[in-house]
């Protein structure tokens, strides 16, 4: 099911007008990750498990599940020799020691985005620097990049945690980001960073992905027009529940909803205009849900305000061990990576 079609009709009385940000929905590491599991699925008779989900959307880690995907939590719930598939947010170099020392054949679904920070982290560590890691303690993503130097990294989460911060050589701090935070937050904490460490290393590009950015950017420039908004994702999806905060700091109400079904009708009471966007996990068919219930409930015109088009493809990862020796149709399962 692809994007809902529009109506050039906003101007028709009592008709509930939506507002549709442009980009949502899938991002290309998303859409690679998903590729990933679907591929192998495919191409191996014996079960094909996957380390956390996917992608934090409960929608697609149940229709894989479905399609025959087993998720686990940790490594320990798979047999030795099987098959696992890495989520899109990264694992800690200790997950990929216990997986290769086990015998498992492994599937690499981290987001190519996620895997140049976890490099940073590699690099800033080995040239001495202490690095503040800027994220949300407990989210896969930021503890697989906290593996890659655990004793050379500091998380903090906000500004209070930036000025508690006491560190061995003030004169040698670097930063790194988790990749879906808010934007503006981030930006504050890393001016806090640089306040209190006037020698603070710069970088070269930011670490929050283009994704992220460009849904926040997307759902900016019609929440002043919105009466409430609401977003299509998982209440673990960090990007997700951004978008929910930067209406709300803005002071536009805004829901957070799985599924069409989550939406409560005292919510659109009064209101006459609905921002709608979706996290960067959240499938396309699921805003297309959300508008024909909306529609369902009374006369609606739908606008799309898109910011930017996203062209960016992230090729599948080259399948080395016993996954590439398995094909599906006479295709290997892997081939090199591309943007």
């Amino acid at each position: 099911m692809g994007n809902p079609s529009t109506d050039e009709h906003p101007e028709d009385d009592g008709a509930r007008r939506i507002l549709l940000a442009g980009p949502r929905s899938f991002c290309a590491g998303v859409e690679r990750a998903i590729e990933i599991v679907e591929r192998a699925l495919r191409s191996h008779t014996s079960p094909v498990y996957v380390r956390k989900q996917i992608v934090h959307n409960a929608y697609v880690v149940d229709d894989l599940a479905r399609k025959g995907a087993v998720f686990v939590e940790e490594l320990d719930e798979v047999p030795d020799g099987a098959t696992v598939v890495f989520s899109a947010h990264g694992v800690s170099p200790a997950v990929r020691e216990e997986a290769a020392g086990r015998g498992l054949d492994v599937i690499d679904g981290t987001c190519p985005l996620v895997t140049k920070v976890h490099a940073k982290a590699r690099r800033f560590a080995a040239r001495g620097d202490t690095v503040v890691l800027i994220g949300h303690a407990g989210h896969e993503e930021v503890e697989g990049t906290l593996g890659e130097a655990p004793d050379s990294i500091v998380l903090v989460d906000t500004l209070d945690d930036v000025r508690d911060l006491d560190l061995p050589d003030p004169e040698r701090v670097s930063y790194l980001t988790q990749t879906t935070l808010a934007v503006d937050e981030t930006a504050a904490a890393v001016d806090a960073l640089r306040q209190k460490f006037p020698m603070l290393q710069e970088q070269s590009s930011d670490d929050i992905c283009y994704a992220t950015t460009n849904r926040q950017n997307a759902l900016n420039a019609i929440i002043g027009e919105a009466d409430l908004v609401l977003v299509v994702g998982s209440t673990n999806s960090s990007n997700s529940v951004r978008l929910v905060e930067l209406s709300r700091r803005q002071g536009t109400p805004a829901q957070l909803i799985d599924r069409a079904t989550d939406i409560r009708p005292e919510w659109l009471e009064g209101v006459r205009t609905v921002g709608l966007t979706a996290g960067a996990s959240a499938p396309p068919a699921l805003v297309t849900e959300v508008v024909e219930a909306l529609a369902a409930l009374g006369p609606v015109t739908v606008e799309e305000r898109e910011v930017t088009r996203e062209t960016t493809h992230f090729g599948l990862p080259v399948v080395r061990g016993a996954a590439a020796a398995k094909s599906a149709n006479g295709v290997p399962t892997g081939e090199a990576a591309r943007t």
